[in-house]
């Protein structure tokens, strides 16, 4: 038998019936379902040092599970310091089981070890099903070792739905286990 993630799982023999029953679908493939998660990070200090593009590079590859790559400036910005082509941060994205396998890892291990957690704000939601979530400190993950760290940055998680609305989107979030704030509408 072959692995399968647990939230793919979960997907399948819980939630996708529940939304299908909640907001009354005809087709399974009206049902919304997450098609990817983005992980992004600006390292705006690489103007000055290199090695700090290398290490941005490795901690994201850690925590993503898969290999991130460098983004580069498209303009030149004199004011920053910044010529085009220039790298000015990393990116990952994650589709398929690895999807699933860092989604069930941020929302069990990662977000709980945020201090004074009390859950993320459900007001970033972009309209069409999608969701962004800030991280402060790139050392709530288990896979960094915070001996090797030397400057405490953030990251960006954008969390791709075929949703068409945002309730919709929140619905499969609330129900994949994301800890929301109350929500107030």
């Amino acid at each position: 038998m072959s692995y399968v993630p647990r939230l793919r799982e979960l997907y399948k023999s819980e939630i996708a019936p529940k939304l299908k029953e909640d907001f009354g679908y005809s087709s399974v493939m009206q049902i919304p379902r997450i098609t990817k998660v983005c992980l992004n990070r600006g390292i705006g200090d690489a103007t000055a040092d290199k090695k700090i593009v290398e290490e941005a590079l490795d901690e994201m590859s850690r925590i993503a599970g898969q290999k991130a790559v460098p983004t580069k400036a498209k303009k030149s910005i004199s004011n920053f310091k910044l010529r085009e082509g220039m790298v000015i941060g990393v990116r990952t994205t994650l589709r398929g089981d690895k999807m699933y396998e860092f989604l069930d890892r941020l929302i069990s291990v990662a977000l709980p070890r945020v201090r004074d957690f009390q859950g993320v704000k459900d007001k970033s939601f972009d309209g069409r099903g999608n969701y962004t979530l800030g991280i402060t400190e790139q050392i709530i993950f288990p896979e960094i070792n915070m001996d090797k760290v030397n400057t405490i940055s953030g990251l960006d998680i954008t969390i791709v739905t075929t949703a068409q609305t945002d309730n919709e989107a929140y619905t499969l979030l609330k129900h994949m286990g994301v800890p929301f704030v109350n929500r107030n509408n």
